[in-house]
């Protein structure tokens, strides 16, 4: 419990050591006995016994002195331990006890009583004031841990906008005030207490659960679960998503993935889908589930496009800072995904083009890859920002890639030194390579040393070629072994996740496989041969379902969770069909399974559900970040369908203005920060200067889905045998 005054003798004081300054930490004279620890050489927190009572050493403790079923006002005078609550709350000003002697009982009386006028003349004024400052000033905003460290986090004394009244915090039963300035109750049994001040917008007090550590403490990835959700269909449209009737139903036939849809709709419906289909109400109700993160994919074209692209460009990273700032409002962390790249690393339309692969293979294959290490880092430059790495704690640099291994392997070490050489050792996100349709147990061993490195891996059930009709109670032993999978590789491998899952036990839903590709399981897919075993109706009919089949699914849901235990279910929502009125494939939906009871309404439930005979009890660490990347050579050996030598494909130089992401705050309409917050500038690392990839001049180019295209060896004389072999320079590590 933290005190004020001096610290007892054998009490470690927290100025004495060397504090975590990726949390928040305090600035009066408080202080906690710390346990008696050798001089570590360095603080961030790499793997803890599950029965600490603090996040790090030096993290903040839990805000235990306001009331999580409502909002609380506090006012604030000029003294760091003093605070007199409007409401209520704790004295916490001290002074000497002593009994005084008689010849002076006299005089403190009449001070004493001096002293209490002075105090009702005072609240008489100050009340009223605070009631038309709380009136005048209708923020969503924060509570007793104002101000900003140097990471974004709380731990300061709060701003006071338009007058000496702090802004506003709350939990469950709390009004909040949105962006077009309504409110709505927030809903959130378990203790999470969301956090937003006008004047302090970086403030990253949020709190999603009391379970899960506040954005301004350490996560402790190994012993804290990520529990989370996708939000696809969001930034990154699916069909089977369709969300609101004109999106894909209404340019029928032609519309298959984003590079038709886009010509088709215009920047205006694209943007109107943006601000409709999540909003912060999504984000409020996600930390109301119980759950701590997102996964949210993002397309490349939310960077920069080439002109030869129809994508409409950049509208998309506009509403990535809401959801940032959205996540930070509510406590959620990020796990920001890279979903598209250019010319696609998978044939799915959720690569941006579905069809061909023309990353890292054809004839585009390696200039492609080129161009998106570069947007990797300009988005690893901007989330490694102080004021956006504590909620962005976690970066994927590329979705699903169904590449050689050799080649993969060389783009993802490239892709590691990049988002390092923006990060710093020891900073930045967690980096999440996906095991690109390998398998995990292919990846033991890859990049010892990394810094912070994880692996993702998407279990599907619902995508055999041979479907079944039995229910979904029986198939729970699938999730089961998949936990035993991934508990080997949290020993073999580090942090292992599963970045997508579902609860489909068959791919019976609309569009699911894509457009018009039809379902294996009624015997309509038209990606090959299968045998139909029955009518999709009874799976996706949910008004329907039973009580059994609810119970049923939910039992399949929560050894899903059980199982994978780190993980982030796809998705979070799914729209209703614009032909029906209903949402069409139930099963991947997690919203419409918590309204309908085959959720849980706590993940927490979940516990046991597999018996886990085999559990993972270590603690996940990290390595040093010195890592030998030359057995991974770049550009790789080859490249698989270009029909040449890597020296003779299509290339970038990097020579080109670096597109600069910017940062943004969205303040509640009416509110009047009375103080500019920093949003950054975008670039982490100012000794980072290289150029952008851009086109060699005399150059004539393949479009970037070359499709078969093959060019003339060598491809240009204008360009020298190799202009850029090595994209970025590897990060300066510490010894």
């Amino acid at each position: 419990m933290s005190q004020s005054g001096p610290a007892p003798d054998g009490a470690t004081k927290y100025n004495s050591i060397p504090l975590d300054d990726s949390v928040s930490t305090p600035v009066t004279a408080s202080y906690t006995s710390l346990p008696n620890v050798p001089a570590p050489t360095q603080y961030r927190f790499l793997g803890q016994d599950s029965n600490s009572g603090r996040n790090s050493i030096a993290s903040s403790g839990y805000q235990t002195n306001y009331d999580n079923s409502s909002a609380q006002f506090l006012y604030h005078d000029s003294h760091p331990n003093h605070e007199d609550s409007l409401g209520y709350g704790e004295f916490n000003e001290k002074g000497n006890v002593a009994t005084p002697g008689a010849a002076r009982k006299k005089r403190n009386l009449i001070i004493g009583i001096v002293v209490v006028a002075i105090v009702i003349i005072a609240v008489a004024v100050a009340v009223p004031l605070a009631i038309l400052n709380k009136n005048k000033d209708s923020s969503s905003g924060s509570s007793q841990s104002g101000g900003n460290d140097a990471h974004g986090g709380g731990g300061g004394e709060p701003s006071k906008p338009g007058g000496a009244l702090a802004a506003v915090t709350g939990g469950d039963g709390s009004d909040v005030t949105l962006e077009d300035g309504t409110k709505f109750k927030y809903s959130n049994p378990h203790g999470g207490s969301w956090y937003y001040d006008v004047n302090d917008p970086f403030n990253n007090n949020a709190r999603p659960q009391s379970w899960s550590p506040a954005l301004n403490e350490t996560f402790r990835y190994g012993i804290d679960k990520i529990r989370g959700v996708n939000l696809g269909g969001w930034l990154v449209l699916e069909p089977f998503m369709h969300v609101t009737p004109f999106m894909f139903h209404k340019y029928q036939p032609d519309a298959v993935d984003e590079y038709t849809l886009h010509p088709a709709m215009g920047a205006d419906q694209l943007e109107d889908h943006y601000k409709t289909f999540i909003t912060e109400k999504d984000f409020a109700e996600i930390a109301g589930a119980g759950l701590n993160y997102v996964r949210l994919p993002l397309p490349y074209w939310a960077v920069e496009t080439h002109t030869s692209e129809p994508y409409i460009p950049k509208v998309a990273w506009k509403y990535f800072l809401k959801a940032v700032q959205w996540a930070r409002k509510y406590g959620i962390r990020i796990n920001l995904d890279l979903h598209t790249v250019p010319g696609s690393q998978n044939i799915w339309n959720h690569s941006g083009r579905r069809g061909n692969v023309n990353f890292l293979r054809g004839t585009m294959g390696y200039a492609n890859a080129q161009r998106t290490l570069d947007i990797i880092r300009v988005i690893a430059e901007f989330i490694s920002q102080p004021e956006y790495r504590d909620v962005v704690t976690m970066f994927s640099p590329i979705n699903e890639p169904t590449i050689d291994k050799p080649s993969i392997s060389s783009f993802y070490a490239q892709a590691y030194k990049v988002i390092r050489e923006a990060s710093g050792p020891g900073e930045g996100p967690w980096i999440s390579f996906h095991d690109a349709m390998l398998g995990k147990p292919e990846w033991v061993g890859f990049l010892p040393g990394a810094d912070r490195m994880a692996l993702d891996s998407h279990p599907y059930a619902a995508f055999d070629d041979t479907q079944t009709d039995v229910p979904w109670d029986t198939r729970t032993g699938t999730p089961c072994q998949w936990g035993r999978e991934f508990n080997q590789s949290m020993a073999d491998f580090g942090l292992s996740l599963a970045g997508e899952w579902s609860n489909a036990i068959n791919d019976c839903g609309l569009w699911l496989n894509g457009i018009p590709e039809g379902t294996r399981y009624d015997g309509t897919y038209a990606g090959g041969q299968v045998t139909a075993v029955g009518s999709c109706d009874k799976w996706t009919d949910w008004q329907n379902f039973s009580d059994d089949t609810k119970s049923q699914l939910k039992k399949f849901a929560m050894a899903s969770m059980d199982g994978l235990q780190n993980w982030f279910f796809w998705t979070w929502k799914i729209g209703a069909s614009s032909k029906s009125g209903k949402v069409e494939t139930p099963a991947w939906s997690y919203q419409l399974g918590l309204e309908n009871g085959w959720i849980p309404k706590d993940p927490r439930e979940a516990a046991g559900a597999c018996g886990n005979p085999a559990p993972f009890t270590g603690s996940i660490s990290s390595g040093s970040g010195e890592v030998d990347v030359t057995k991974y050579p770049w550009p790789p050996a080859a490249i698989d369908g270009a029909g040449a030598a890597v020296t003779d494909l299509p290339r970038y130089t990097p020579t080109g203005a670096i597109p600069t992401l910017s940062g943004a705050t969205f303040p509640p309409s009416g509110a009047k920060p009375t103080k500019t917050a920093s949003v950054g500038n975008g670039w982490a690392n100012p000794d980072d200067k290289a150029g952008y990839m851009t086109e060699i001049g005399g150059c004539t180019y393949p479009d970037a889905w070359a499709n078969g295209a093959t060019v003339p060896t060598p491809w240009c004389t204008a360009a020298g045998k190799r202009d850029q072999v090595d994209l970025i320079p590897g990060p300066t590590l510490a010894p």
